[in-house]
């Protein structure tokens, strides 16, 4: 097993085990504010952001003091809908969702960066090998579900946890009228087999030795540190047929 030291960068997959990803979250708002000039407020005594479309339609807030642990929330009105993700989200999948929002009310500047999935939720799970019970998609490692119950007021959830383990948790919620395309965003920029880099420190705890997490240096490998993942993903494939 490589030894990493808490500063060194890695790429880690599956993505939801990874962790938040605390030094990327402007990913999820710099679009927004930079390539899209939304409005922003910043509390700086409380750290919150808050960022509004244009149109007044959308809001995306940012909140680490959020007393139930709900760091973000995307909110629509008329109709009205709300997606939350809690601490642990990764980063990548939420910021998947909000650079795709100027879509959603025409705004089509940059498309070719921020591509909008077409897949269906089904077919994600499918090409990611997740496995599908009733109205639940499981990971293939059994940490991370998503529960699709259309006649409840929050029909789409992602709940994840390493056996009840701390600071493991995340949760993901869209609430009625979501466009669905909004959920598949999300689903696809976490299924993926892609890895994510994080610096080793910010990986869950519980996360860093857990077998079930493919961790790789970015740093030291002798051909491309993505290159070098994709093989250790491949070896550890063969490895367990």
């Amino acid at each position: 097993m490589t030894h990493f030291e808490p500063q060194d960068r890695v790429l880690v997959s599956p993505r939801h085990l990874a962790g938040a990803g605390v030094d990327r979250l402007a990913d999820a708002i710099s679009p927004l504010i930079h390539l899209f000039g939304w409005p922003s407020e910043h509390e700086h005594a409380s750290g919150r952001i808050g960022i509004s479309s244009p149109d007044g339609s959308l809001f995306v807030n940012f909140n680490s003091l959020h007393p139930l642990g709900h760091w973000w929330s995307i909110a629509h009105h008329e109709p009205y809908w709300e997606a939350r993700f809690t601490r642990q989200t990764p980063i990548e999948a939420i910021a998947a969702v909000t650079q795709a929002l100027p879509q959603l009310i025409g705004d089509h500047r940059h498309i070719e960066r921020i591509p909008l999935t077409t897949t269906p939720l089904a077919r994600i799970a499918t090409l990611n090998h997740w496995h599908r019970e009733g109205d639940t998609f499981t990971s293939p490692d059994g940490h991370c579900h998503l529960q699709h119950t259309p006649e409840e007021e929050t029909p789409w959830r992602f709940r994840h946890h390493v056996y009840e383990g701390f600071d493991t948790h995340w949760d993901a919620s869209f609430t009625q009228d979501t466009p669905e395309q909004l959920v598949a965003q999300f689903f696809t920029h976490l299924a993926t087999t892609t890895p994510v880099e994080r610096a080793f420190r910010d990986i869950p705890y519980l996360v860093q030795d857990l077998d079930d997490a493919l961790i790789t240096p970015v740093r030291g490998a002798a051909v491309n540190p993505h290159v070098h993942h994709a093989g250790a993903q491949l070896g550890r494939a063969l490895h367990r047929r």
